[in-house]
């Protein structure tokens, strides 16, 4: 792993790295994207961009890494560099990418630090940058051979044949391969990047995870319109999706990616599946490989919402439950009403609500719903190891440093 050398001067260094990353990553963006403004056509979120949220993850993804290293330098961090190479298989990241990154990120720490960065801690901060580039590319590496794709040539053409309102603001899409061939292996709780042509010409992505089961040609994933807040942009695709596209049209999908599935082999474990508000998508599709394979495994669902009418999949979720002969729901609404007679009032609370022993837990939703509710569970005795969640959005390795340094993290990001 990283050498005696570089770990003592990282150790020195990454206070510093850290107190600029805003500043580094802004920098490095900019000088990237005005010398390579073809980058922002079909890779990189330029919403996200506005937003600073990109802009945080990346370099602060460089920064988890080369914590972890210093306070576990036997063991590599799987489990963050796992669900990075998940995302970049998703939007066909491909080796010489990290090159063009390397050389412009390393350009904007010598400009932020200026004379700080001496040919010792540039060399020490290249090892950490080419181990995790290194241990990416691998593992990227391997998910194509998996699926069968040559590196980054993920992208397939898919027809919508079934356009479903669920809410005001939310809207199911099936799809099937245009091409007629078969749909790619796909697992509960994955998800697919979908890109778009915007009105300017520059094409778009964002992920949706899988919101039924995933056997067969058809998919379905199920989108939100974003609405933008605090001076952040409306969500691009989002609502390019929710207002433009029916059926017969045509979207460009990428093949399945995501760590965060059903493990077959902990079929007879219990389950519980924890959501708030668009978080319920990954885990109904989960719940519906469970009544596809007519599981008895002991499921429970927790769902927080706004109110029933905002409840996306409700309905379905409670038929779903009802075809499992150990399934169980359980709502909180902070405005009740009367589709939903037996459900909570007010925000998630587990007091008084029965854990089954053993469960492997599933959470999905925003970033402070789901440090909230991971407290709750650990506090009622759920091992960390067991606890298992998605996040949508670029900043992954948030949630990942939680895991890691086994503590509630303070940064926040909605999913």
């Amino acid at each position: 792993m990283l050498s005696a050398e570089s770990a003592s001067v990282v150790r020195a260094t990454l206070p510093a790295v850290t107190g600029a990353l805003d500043e580094i990553a802004s920098r490095f963006y900019g000088t990237m994207f005005h010398d390579r403004p073809e980058l922002l056509d079909g890779l990189f979120n330029r919403g996200n961009q506005a937003s600073g949220a990109q802009r945080r993850a990346l370099a602060g993804s460089i920064a988890a890494f080369a914590g972890a290293l210093l306070d576990h330098p036997d063991t590599r961090p799987d489990t963050l560099l796992e669900r990075i190479a998940h995302k970049h298989v998703s939007v066909g990241i491909t080796d010489d990418q990290y090159t063009i990154v390397h050389k412009y990120l390393f350009a904007a720490i010598a400009d932020v630090l200026g004379d700080a960065v001496t040919a010792e801690v540039a060399a020490a901060w290249d090892e950490v940058y080419w181990l995790m580039a290194g241990a990416l590319i691998g593992m990227e590496a391997r998910l194509y051979h998996e699926a069968g794709l040559r590196p980054g040539h993920v992208w397939r053409p898919w027809t919508v044949v079934e356009r479903r309102t669920e809410t005001p603001d939310v809207v199911s899409f099936v799809l099937r391969p245009s091409d007629g061939g078969p749909a790619p292996r796909a697992r509960a709780g994955q998800y697919v990047s979908v890109r778009v042509a915007m009105s300017d010409g520059v094409r778009q992505l964002r992920q949706y995870s899988l919101s039924a089961d995933p056997g067969g040609d058809l998919r379905r994933i199920t989108v939100k319109r974003v609405a933008g807040a605090d001076g952040s942009p409306d969500g691009e695709v989002s609502n390019l999706l929710f207002g433009d596209v029916c059926r017969g049209d045509e979207l460009t999908l990428s093949t399945p990616a995501g760590d965060i599935v059903l493990d077959d082999a902990e079929a007879a474990a219990p389950l519980v599946l924890v959501s708030a508000g668009i978080g319920c998508t990954p885990l109904t599709g989960m719940l519906a490989h469970l009544a596809a394979l007519e599981s008895t495994r002991p499921v429970l669902v927790l769902h927080a919402d706004r109110s029933p009418a905002e409840h996306a999949l409700r309905a379905e979720t409670r038929q779903l439950v009802d075809r499992l002969p150990d399934a169980r729901a359980v709502f909180w609404y902070e405005r009740p009403g009367p589709q939903e007679p037996e459900a909570r009032s007010g925000l998630m609370d587990l007091s008084g609500v029965e854990l089954p022993a053993g469960a492997a837990v599933f959470m999905c939703g925003s970033l402070p719903f789901m440090r909230d509710v991971r407290a709750r569970l650990i506090a009622a005795g759920v091992p960390a190891r067991r606890i298992r969640y998605e996040v949508f959005g670029p900043d992954l390795w948030l949630a990942d440093k939680t895991d890691r340094a086994g503590r509630e993290d303070t940064a926040d990001s909605a999913a």
